[in-house]
C-alpha cells in the first residue's frame, strides 16, 4: 500500500474529499484535526484489514478509545472503501448510522463502541489476550487514545498488566496535543516503559516516521506511540 503526504487544509490528500463532506455545515477542533494523519497511516500501510476482512478472524484490529474525534475516522473509512461516501453527508443526523460515537453494530469496519474516556486500552488488552487465549498469533491489535484520557485511571491498570503479561500484539497510540490535566514525571511515554513498554514519539504528522514507529519490532512486549501535534492544530 502507498501513503499520499501531500495535504489539502493539513490533511492527507486522499481523505481531504470525504472529509469536507463530514466536515459541511460544521466547524471541528483539535481533538479531531489531531487524529487524521495517524488514522491514514494506519489504514493506507499499516493494518491488515479490508472491507472484505472485516469479519475474518485473522485481521487486525483498530479500536478508537478517543471516540468524539469520529470525524476523521469516518473520513478515512470512506476513503477506503468501508462505508460508502454518500454516508458521511448525514453524519450525526437521526436517521444516520455514523453517529457522533462510533458503533460497532451500524458501521462496518469498526470494532467497538466508544466514546466514555478511559476505557478503549482496556478493551484492548482483553481483544489481545483473547486472540492469543485462541491461538490467533497473527492479528496486531492498535489502540488510538488521547492523552487526556491517561489521566482515568483505569488506563494505569491496562498499562501495568499488558507490561506484566507481554502483550506484544498491542500497539497503543497516544495523541500528545499537550491537553492531559496532569502530565507525567519524563513524558507520556515514560508512563508506558516503567510497566515494560516499548515506545517511540515522533511528530504526528509525519507520515513516515509514523509509519516506522508503528511497524516497529516490540515481540513480547506492548508497545507505545506518541504522536507529538500542535495543540492548535
Amino acid at each position: 500500500m502507498t501513503t499520499t503526504t501531500a495535504r489539502v487544509g493539513r490533511l492527507p490528500t486522499p481523505v481531504a474529499p470525504y472529509f469536507d463532506r463530514v466536515r459541511a455545515g460544521r466547524a471541528f477542533d483539535a481533538n479531531v484535526y489531531s487524529t487524521v494523519d495517524v488514522l491514514w497511516v494506519l489504514y493506507d500501510r499499516v493494518l491488515r484489514i479490508s472491507p472484505e476482512t472485516v469479519d475474518e478472524p485473522d485481521r487486525d484490529r483498530f479500536l478508537l478509545s478517543k471516540g468524539h474525534a469520529v470525524a476523521g475516522y469516518y473520513a478515512v473509512l470512506a476513503a477506503k472503501g468501508f462505508v460508502p461516501a454518500d454516508w458521511l453527508d448525514d453524519q450525526g443526523g437521526p436517521e444516520s448510522r455514523l453517529g457522533d460515537h462510533p458503533d460497532r453494530v451500524l458501521v462496518p469496519g469498526v470494532e467497538i463502541g466508544s466514546g466514555s474516556l478511559g476505557h478503549g486500552l482496556g478493551l484492548g488488552v482483553g481483544t489481545a489476550l483473547g486472540l492469543r487465549a485462541q491461538g490467533l498469533l497473527t492479528p496486531r491489535v492498535y489502540v488510538l487514545l488521547g492523552d487526556a484520557e491517561l489521566d482515568e485511571g483505569s488506563n494505569h491498570e491496562a498499562i501495568a498488566y499488558a507490561g506484566a503479561t507481554g502483550l506484544g500484539s498491542l500497539t497503543a497510540i497516544v495523541i500528545d496535543n499537550a491537553s492531559a490535566t496532569h502530565g507525567w514525571p519524563g513524558g507520556i511515554a515514560s508512563r508506558f516503559t516503567v510497566n515494560g513498554w516499548t515506545a517511540d514519539t515522533v511528530d504526528g504528522r509525519d507520515h513516515e516516521a509514523l509509519h516506522t514507529a508503528l511497524t516497529r519490532s516490540h515481540p513480547d512486549r506492548p508497545h507505545v506511540v506518541v504522536a507529538v501535534v500542535n495543540s492548535e492544530e
